[in-house]
């Protein structure tokens, strides 16, 4: 099952990459800017980093410096890497992980357009990050980690390369309640960034359990509904919520699926928004967490292990 997901992502998000989608589209910029992206920032990069796939901006509770290594999980076109290389400056380095080729390509080619010279973009899962142990100074992502199988060994990850006192900024998607078994088991939803999406307080835990202290999650309060407006449709009002549904099937929508769906990633989101009130059982987190300055002596392998 985990590796038919990972295939579903991958093969779904290849296609976003190879699409024309860009900032230059009115859906596309509308998105990133009601997940809190400025016009400012948006143009302040090259067009085609921005696709209509986020859920914040990580970079703006990041609080990133002069000269830190910053890595962006799930990188895409490059949005958030080419935002963070303008706040790490040319003595600083912002580091891309992504697993779909089609994404790296893209995002190479903007670095190339942008004439970006301090970032760098590796082809890799995220559970699995190409990086030597303490070696970053914050790690962010972007609408990712929910898609991840194995969330405790993606926490377990940021943990291992964040030096002590580093920091973890992250927008994602987390659940308020449970969803209803036709939506958990379902490879689009799971694409979507819903189905793979875990509980706010098992995000906490699993953060807590990888050695985080301080974590926050907040619910960001944006609509989901957004991510409509990329294939040219607004999104759904709300309907009178059914308090014993959290997740509450739409019966008469007010924006109904084509006759004809797209089977885009972004058509289909547009079909799951349009049957259900996503906003009912989801949200957009923001999260931060820092990894401890100095290690707990309890928790040492040898007498030399901890300063």
């Amino acid at each position: 099952m985990t590796e038919q997901i990972l295939e579903s992502v991958r093969s779904k998000y290849g296609a976003v990459a190879e699409r024309s989608l860009s900032t230059e589209d009115a859906g596309v910029k509308a998105v990133a800017e009601a997940f809190g992206y400025t016009a400012e920032e948006l143009t302040s990069i090259p067009a085609e980093a921005n696709m209509g796939l986020s859920c914040g901006n990580p970079t703006a509770t990041a609080h990133i410096r002069l000269g830190e290594v910053v890595v962006d999980l799930g990188s895409g076109g490059g949005l958030d890497v080419f935002l963070a290389s303008k706040m790490v400056g040319p003595e600083g380095r912002a580091i891309g992980i992504d697993m779909t080729p089609a994404m790296i390509e893209r995002a190479r080619a903007n670095a190339k357009v942008g004439n970006y010279t301090n970032v760098d973009f590796c082809e890799s899962t995220i559970d699995r990050i190409p990086l030597p142990d303490a070696s970053v100074d914050c790690v962010i992502s972007n609408c990712v980690i929910n898609l991840a199988p194995d969330k405790k060994a993606v926490f377990r990850e940021i943990s291992r390369v964040l030096k002590p006192g580093g920091r973890v900024a992250v927008s994602d998607i987390a659940l308020k309640h449970q969803l209803p078994e036709t939506i958990a088991s379902s490879i689009a939803a799971y694409v979507g960034c819903i189905a793979g999406a875990i509980l706010i307080e098992d995000y906490r835990a699993g953060l807590l359990e990888a050695g985080f202290e301080h974590v926050e999650i907040v619910d960001s309060g944006a609509d989901l509904n957004a991510y409509a407006k990329v294939e040219n449709q607004a999104g759904c009002c709300s309907p009178k919520m059914d308090t014993s549904n959290p997740f509450q099937v739409i019966e008469d929508a007010c924006c109904s699926p084509a006759a004809d769906p797209s089977t885009s990633l972004h058509g289909e989101l547009k079909t799951l928004l349009s049957q259900y009130d996503v906003n009912a059982a989801a949200a957009s987190v923001k999260v931060y967490a820092i990894k401890p300055a100095v290690r707990d002596s309890r928790s040492c392998c040898g007498p030399t292990c901890c300063s």
